[in-house]
């Protein structure tokens, strides 16, 4: 067999934490939370002892239960996490000071601890934060705490203003309180309605000849109106009274809100209200407490999607001014960005199709993973910039208000032929300042940005690597991030200033690493974790190369079995010029010499994008764990990152524009080749497996690939877009009734005429992600094809993500007979 210098160099990595580590435990008692788990009732492991797949589906808390949720103590002494309580789904909290034990904390002090999520004022002598939607404000300097409200209320969107007073919303309402006094003042209410009239006019021949000819009516009318004028006067001239609402339209939603740090203004996204879903959107649950079929609701299709489109008001609470943004200053505002699509499938249909330029429906733009939304301000409240996209995913805006001129300007245009990413999406302003940051994969890689307002645009961070994960220091002189720039398997935390570029790599652990700056910002707090290690925490000063670990939450059990280290290879592509990366499993008793070739099996992991060969522990840890299995009964196993991953540019996410599932059954070609070339594997025995995107692929490749694959199970798989969701999907294939060839090409129910080998389908009944009918008419469209070699497993109590071990285990059995029966 051969290896190249790269798979040899990151399988080496993966086998254990980088040296740069040292142990709490070599100078004092290692720090485990209490009631670590380390064994189970009867899947007790010893070392040497043969894995089986009861021990790999059982409750996981046999493996890890891994700190969730963790962040710093406000004085940088020590860390705060959660972490699955034993035999339970429930959550509780450890505090875990550097260098010592960790302690619970009990639940009559949890709100003193609450405020990772909180905000300082300007000069960090207070933090204000929720807990169970009630507002507490921290002084730092003798470290007392004070709750500002008590009630069923939930507020929310804390923020210090620059006068010093908290302000936080609370349903559509904002109010301000008085941090020493406690003192509220409602500055804001906003009105889903029009505005109020004393009295309406007639509205037909019978109304109007009514207030003519009755006295009664007239006198009534005029009262009416009086009252109306002196309410609205008083209102007006009584400072003591709430301020008179915003009314934003009978009938509208609101989107987001957000005030300015100045409290002056406020900036308001409404639309019409949408609905997730029609009346005949439901899913059977067949087994219910009260042995009744219930019919729940579930979200629509994006075969059922329509246009929505965001209305951008300004609203000036100081003089009631209510301003409307339009977005005719965006450069590609009426661009008309499918022309070409919609000429292919009109052509297609017979028809012509005559392109034409209109507002585009334009929104607040929604990542996925932000911590904040699309509105942000200036410190001071002076500027604001907003992050918009284009509802057909093709553009994305970050443009600021010109409060004077009452109109939006564009900053930065970011443009995608295929869709704007929906992560990689971070914004902001640096402190104290009017210069913007963001991220974007203008260059192809998610990478960081600078631009003052109305000035020049500087990159920051270039190269073949994506950015996780920024964070701004205090002073705005630094962004800290994560990157996989070592390797695309290896993410290790950087450092870049923003006014010369200046690269520091801060850590250098190997595996995957995620982190929180500490409030000193002299500390970072790493969640570290390879490929036989589940994640855990760790503590390194910024400038030092030692990473202190914290937590040891990898039960005896667990850590008892010799489990096989993947192997990271770049394989050669036949379409692309990137290698195809794979996690490859190989037998301990490997022979690349002997005279019969071993069996493979491929996964295909799910989400479409996500990144799953690299050098972490993997988020699909039972899989993990059943690739040892398998390596013990004699196979080979390959995990690829296909076209459509996460982690590898721009070109690489959007390879599957309008084409899904086919490079990335190019990819598994590839991968099977290269497998049978150099891993000694007999490509007439491979078999492969996913689940949600990965059945999707598995239908795809064994009903346009025959022979591919001796064997394959679709783990709960998407079987016709049309039928999944709209945010997902209509990045990837448009809409149905704009690029119906799309979905036809990408979808598997029109090509199960293809099957001639082995398929196991695997499908939860109660999954309100991929719904039970998309195994239901793939099933039936295999009979009708008079097709035999097929079986269905159904699972009638899980979800997507299955939650009993005896559903994970009559599943992972199974696919197992199905290899042997079919692979050996």
């Amino acid at each position: 067999m051969m290896k190249t210098k790269v798979a040899i160099a990151i399988a080496a990595a993966l086998m254990s934490a980088s040296c740069a580590m040292t142990d709490a435990s070599t100078s004092q008692t290692a720090s485990k939370p209490p009631a670590v788990l380390t064994t189970a009732e009867n899947t007790q492991a010893v070392a040497g002892q043969a894995l089986t797949l009861n021990q790999i589906m059982a409750d996981q808390d046999w493996v890890a239960r891994s700190p969730e949720s963790a962040y710093w103590m406000l004085d940088g002494s020590g860390v705060l996490f959660q972490q699955k309580r034993e035999g339970s789904q429930l959550r509780d909290w450890y505090h875990q000071p550097v260098g010592k034990d960790a302690h619970q904390v009990p639940l009559d002090k949890l709100h003193n601890y609450a405020y990772n999520n909180g905000v300082y004022n300007s000069d960090k002598s207070l933090l204000a934060y929720t807990f169970e939607g009630n507002i507490f404000v921290r002084d730092i300097a003798n470290k007392q705490t004070r709750q500002l409200t008590r009630d069923e209320a939930r507020q929310s969107q804390l923020l210090f203003l620059t006068d010093g007073r908290l302000a936080y919303r609370e349903g559509n309402d904002f109010f301000v309180v008085e941090p020493s006094t406690g003192l509220t003042q409602q500055i804001a209410a906003l009105e889903t309605a029009d505005a109020p009239k004393a009295n309406s006019e007639p509205k037909d021949f019978v109304a109007r000849e009514q207030l003519d000819l009755i006295e009664f009516v007239q006198v009534e009318r005029k009262n009416k109106a009086d009252q109306f004028e002196q309410q609205q006067a008083l209102q007006s001239n009584n400072e003591s009274l709430a301020p008179k609402p915003f009314y934003l339209g009978q009938g509208k939603e609101v989107v987001a809100a957000s005030l300015s740090p100045a409290g002056d203004k406020l900036i308001v996204a409404i639309s019409e209200p949408q609905k997730w879903r029609a009346d005949g959107d439901i899913m059977p649950n067949y087994v219910t407490d009260d042995g009744r079929v219930a019919a729940q609701p579930v979200r629509s299709r994006v075969a059922d999607a329509k246009p929505v489109e965001h209305e951008v008001l300004v609203l000036d609470l100081s003089t009631g001014e209510q301003t409307t943004l339009t977005y005719n200053t965006l450069p590609g505002w009426n661009d008309d960005v499918l022309a070409d699509v919609r000429r292919e499938n009109y052509a297609a249909q017979g028809k012509t199709y005559k392109s034409e330029q209109k507002p585009r429906p334009i929104t607040l733009l929604q990542d996925w993973g932000w911590r904040e939304g699309a509105i942000r301000w200036t410190d001071d409240g002076e500027h604001a910039a907003l992050m918009l996209e284009a509802w057909d995913n093709k553009d994305r805006w970050i443009a600021s208000i010109d409060f004077a001129g009452k109109r939006l300007v564009n900053q930065d245009r970011l443009h995608d032929e295929a869709w704007i990413n929906y992560t990689h999406n971070e914004f902001g302003f640096l402190p104290n300042s009017a210069t913007l940051w963001f991220q974007s994969e203008a260059d192809g890689y998610s990478h960081l940005y600078v631009k003052p307002l109305n000035g020049s645009t500087k990159q920051l961070t270039s190269g073949k690597f994506v950015t996780e994960d920024p964070t701004v220091s205090g002073n705005g002189e630094f962004i800290y991030f994560s990157a996989n720039k070592p390797h695309p398997g290896n993410y290790e935390i950087y450092r870049v200033r923003t006014d010369n570029a200046a690269l520091e790599q801060l850590t250098k652990l190997g595996g995957i690493n995620n982190y929180e700056l500490s409030p000193q910002e002299d500390q970072l707090l790493i969640k570290h974790s390879t490929a036989l290690q589940p994640e855990e925490l760790y503590v390194q000063t910024i400038g030092t190369d030692t990473a202190l670990r914290l937590t040891h939450t990898a039960t005896d059990t667990f850590m008892a079995y010799d489990w096989v280290a993947p192997e990271i290879v770049p394989i050669a592509s036949s379409h692309v010029a990137d290698p195809i990366y794979t996690r490859v499993y190989y037998p301990k008793d490997y022979d690349p010499n002997r005279a019969e070739k071993y069996p493979a099996v491929v996964f295909i992991h799910g989400a479409g994008y996500l990144q799953n060969a690299h050098a972490g522990w993997s988020g699909y840890q039972r899989e993990f764990m059943f690739h040892t299995f398998l390596t013990e009964q004699g196979y080979v196993v390959l995990d690829l990152d296909y076209r459509g991953s996460k982690g590898y540019g721009r070109d690489w996410r959007t390879a599957i524009y309008r084409q899904m599932g086919t490079p990335e059954v190019e990819d598994l070609i590839d991968v099977v080749k290269w497998a049978g070339e150099n891993t000694h594997v007999d490509t007439n025995r491979m078999g492969t497996y996913g689940g949600s995107y990965g059945g999707f692929l598995t239908f795809m490749a064994l009903f346009n690939e025959p022979g591919l694959f001796k064997a394959g199970s679709a783990l709960r798989p998407v079987s016709d877009w049309a039928h999944y969701n709209t945010g997902y999907t209509s990045n990837i294939l448009n809409l149905p009734d704009d690029d119906p060839i799309a979905y036809r090409r990408s979808s598997p129910i029109y090509f199960t005429e293809g099957l001639e080998d082995a398929l196991l389908i695997n499908s939860p009944m109660v999954d309100d992600n991929v719904f039970f009918q998309d195994s239901v008419r793939v099933v039936q469209r295999l009979i009708e094809h008079e097709k035999e070699d097929f079986e269905t497993a159904i699972f009638p109590v899980e979800p997507h993500g299955f939650r009993q071990p005896s559903s994970w285990l009559d599943e992972y059995r199974r696919i197992f007979k199905l290899f042997e029966e079919n692979l050996k």
